[in-house]
């Protein structure tokens, strides 16, 4: 494992985080450098792009959900094998879930890894501006180490030169180069039909192209010189194997359904669990001889023809609910259980209906943000807490007053009642790390035990 990582942070909205950091990775690619990625914060997103330029899994690295000796382990494992590992931070540097801590910022995240930040400042119409803004960035907190400046969104190399000569006056740190204002190089806009196009390599050109503007104007050497950091050492075999391989969990993995945190995967491998992937949307049926079954989330609305029209499938997956085996249902997931998906067009498309009620596609955000989860299920029973995080653009409207709530979540905006059970069914909007409660993972394999038993 290399000793060279950093940070990519961004000053606030519109740096072009993602689009800089896809070309830093692609540049690097083709200097030869196996590049490992990570994303600072619950995000599905942008991890898909680093895992289509670097070819590795990208990891999602978060200090408010998880102990800091977790994640050290998480970047740890991921780094294996790599020359350098580049993590994307989410916001601003220092915006994380608290506005008056730095708990979960991308700021944290630098300490906790002693990991060298490279802050992209959007320099727009500015000129000795931009120094006030890094001098800024650098008094705000001790402890994060900000080695070099990169400035996005310049206008011109004149433009540049005059940004990069006041902040290294004025802050005493290098600016190793720029990107200018290029509308057609910056990331397509994440539609929700995008996820497969970038898993099937069309966006491959677009990486190529963007890693070559990169290199012309970024000093990869000079970068890569200031970024050697001291080896991250753990004292910890969080994820190293628990059990023998006891049960069989079916995992529906593809274009509709691809949310899911690696961690979470290999935690469920590292507890006994032998993980079987299937294609709802292909119309595969649930496989023969599982005792469990993970509903992650993704795109169930983008893909609901499809889904609706797999009658196999679906009733497979009803047979198997209705006899019991041990489901956890995820955000996407929850949703391919209700009765029916109405999009944003107002057409409705039949889906499992296990859940008594729809799902309303709208155009507005219905929720963003952690959650702490408690609830008493066979997940997460009696006093048991987990976190995890909330995402998405639908409501669900139940067809009952009356609801079995699957979890009590606490947010931002207090507590509320969410998600809904059904026998060995734990469905709802919020998506879990397991890492934040292995506990839940045993409950769940002891479950699926007793359903084998019971079969």
């Amino acid at each position: 494992m290399s000793n060279h990582r950093f940070v990519i942070a961004g000053t606030g909205s519109g740096v072009g985080k993602t689009t800089l950091t896809i070309g830093l990775m692609s540049a690097f690619m083709k200097k030869g450098l196996t590049v490992q990625g990570f994303k600072c914060g619950p995000d599905y997103i942008d991890p898909t792009y680093h895992k289509a330029v670097t070819k590795r899994p990208s990891r999602n690295l978060d200090s408010w959900m998880l102990d800091h000796d977790v994640v050290k382990e998480i970047f740890y494992n991921g780094s294996r094998g790599a020359d350098l590992s580049i993590i994307e931070g989410v916001m601003g540097f220092f915006d994380g879930k608290n506005p008056l801590t730095n708990s979960g910022t991308t700021a944290e995240l630098s300490m906790i890894l002693e990991t060298p930040v490279v802050l992209v400042v959007n320099c727009a119409s500015m000129a000795r501006s931009a120094a006030a803004i890094v001098k800024g960035f650098q008094a705000f907190a001790e402890g994060p180490n900000i080695v070099a400046v990169i400035a996005n969104n310049v206008g011109s190399e004149g433009h540049y030169k005059i940004v990069k000569s006041a902040i290294e006056k004025e802050c005493e740190i290098p600016v190793v180069g720029y990107l200018k204002r290029n509308t057609e190089l910056s990331i397509p806009e994440r539609h929700l039909g995008l996820v497969p196009s970038v898993e099937r390599g069309e966006l491959d050109p677009f990486f190529d192209q963007l890693g070559e503007l990169v290199s012309e104007s970024i000093d990869l050497d000079q970068l890569y010189e200031l970024v050697k950091a001291p080896p991250v050492s753990i004292e910890t075999n969080f994820f190293g194997k628990k059990y023998d391989t006891q049960v069989r969990i079916a995992v529906a993995k593809d274009a509709a359904f691809n949310f899911y945190y690696e961690e979470n995967l290999e935690l469920l491998k590292a507890y006994g669990a032998e993980l079987v992937e299937f294609s709802p949307v292909k119309g595969e049926v649930l496989p023969d001889n599982v005792q469990g079954l993970y509903l992650g989330g993704g795109f169930p609305e983008e893909f609901a023809s499809e889904l609706a029209g797999q009658h196999e499938m679906k009733q497979s997956i009803r047979q198997a609910i209705e006899k019991g085996i041990p489901t956890l249902a995820e955000c996407g997931g929850f949703m391919f259980l209700t009765e029916n998906i109405e999009t944003t067009d107002k057409e409705q498309f039949e889906m499992l209906g296990i859940i008594k009620g729809s799902v309303r596609m709208q155009t507005k955000r219905a929720a963003l943000g952690y959650r702490e989860i408690k609830g008493d299920n066979l997940f997460l029973k009696g006093e048991l807490e987990a976190k995890g995080h909330e995402f998405h653009y639908s409501t669900f409207h139940p067809a009952e007053e009356i609801i079995d709530y699957a979890y009590e979540v606490k947010g931002m905006r207090g507590v509320k009642k969410e998600g809904v059970l059904y026998k060995n069914v734990v469905a709802g909007y919020t998506h879990f790390h397991f890492a934040s409660c292995p506990k839940m993972i045993e409950n769940w394999i002891a479950a699926c035990k007793e359903y084998r038993e019971n079969e």
